[in-house]
């Protein structure tokens, strides 16, 4: 749930909280459903780890009214096809490989998603419940909940945005099969001794946004955006300390008369400590580019490039379509 959607998003670094106004907002600040002018669906597809892992996306959102919208997305990331040799050895210590068998790991998010207006016109508001469901094969899985909030405000070019993800703290309660267990307890000695704890919690997190939209000669367009993504720990964000950890990020779409776009960010500042003790400060810079022609936007995200972090680069398509064109 951290990774984040649609490529036109992570081409501009994830900077999105306070620009988001699409059906995509359901995950980034879900105020910004009330930017649909009739309903909205979204794709994405990304290949993480030379293929190994495949993360997928899907959404839809519908105006209701003229104060009111609604979404639901769904998020999934697994690694199918896994070899299970845990009962490649036989009982009298011989190899059979057609002991061998295969399962599939993967992360399941649903969210439904409600926006509405504020008394006060310049103010929005929305909120997810979040479903998360894990699943190992066989081995165990778990049930998840949680509640998202963000807020938008605007006026003129200016854009503000506020999210608050796991305002509840997030609870996954796994269910392991002692059964699977107790047959990998003791394949590798040491090691698996003690199952694993039953209870996974996610901390809350916020993030705080600006953007604003500049135009030029009513062709040319920019969208400038900063984020800062805070996590009430330490971590290795580039500031840090017992209290908050901020991670900043950066993002700009330059748009030739609402058809083609071009993105770039950086975010992900992280301080990385070195072979020698030292640290220095990794980054993650991304590029992008869009296509937008009759309510049908093509998107495609470059992510990592250059190699200046510790994230492997991926290549992420996505599209989103305006499904009023079909009436």
């Amino acid at each position: 749930m951290n990774i984040g959607v649609d490529a036109a998003a992570l081409g501009m670094s994830n900077a999105v909280t306070a620009s988001t106004n699409n059906v995509n907002s359901g995950y980034w600040n879900p105020a910004g459903l009330l930017s649909i002018e009739d309903s909205e669906a979204s794709l994405m597809h990304a290949s993480y780890f030379a293929n190994i892992a495949q993360y997928d996306y899907a959404a839809y959102a519908k105006k209701i009214d003229d104060r009111s919208a609604w979404g639901i997305s769904l998020i999934r990331f697994g690694v199918d096809d896994i070899l299970n040799t845990t009962q490649l050895i036989d009982s009298q210590g011989n190899i059979d490989y057609n002991r061998i068998s295969l399962f599939s790991t993967a992360d399941f998010g649903m969210t439904f998603s409600y926006a509405r207006k504020s008394q006060l016109k310049e103010i929005q508001y929305g909120i997810n419940a979040k479903v998360i469901r894990r699943i190992i094969g066989d081995f165990a899985s778990s049930w998840g909940f949680g509640i998202d909030a963000g807020i938008k405000f605007e006026r003129d070019s200016w854009k503000f945005g506020v999210m608050f993800r796991d305002i509840t703290t997030t609870y996954n309660i796994w269910n392991i099969d002692e059964e699977k267990y107790n047959q990998i307890k003791d394949a590798v000695a040491g090691q698996n001794q003690e199952a694993p704890e039953s209870t996974e919690i996610t901390a809350p997190k916020a993030q705080l946004g600006i953007a604003k939209l500049f135009e030029f000669h009513y062709d040319y367009t920019l969208l400038a955006a900063v984020n800062l993504n805070m996590q009430f720990a330490r971590t290795n964000d580039v500031f840090a300390s017992e209290a908050v950890s901020i991670d900043p990020a950066v993002g700009f779409e330059f748009g030739y008369t609402d058809l083609v776009f071009l993105r770039a960010g950086v975010g992900n500042f992280q301080n990385v400590e070195q072979i020698d003790g030292s640290k220095k400060i990794n980054f993650q810079p991304n590029i992008g580019l869009g296509f937008k022609y009759k309510g049908i936007q093509i998107d495609y995200a470059l992510t990592d490039l250059g190699d200046q972090s510790a994230a492997l680069y991926s290549n992420i398509f996505s599209v989103k379509v305006d499904l009023s064109i079909f009436r």
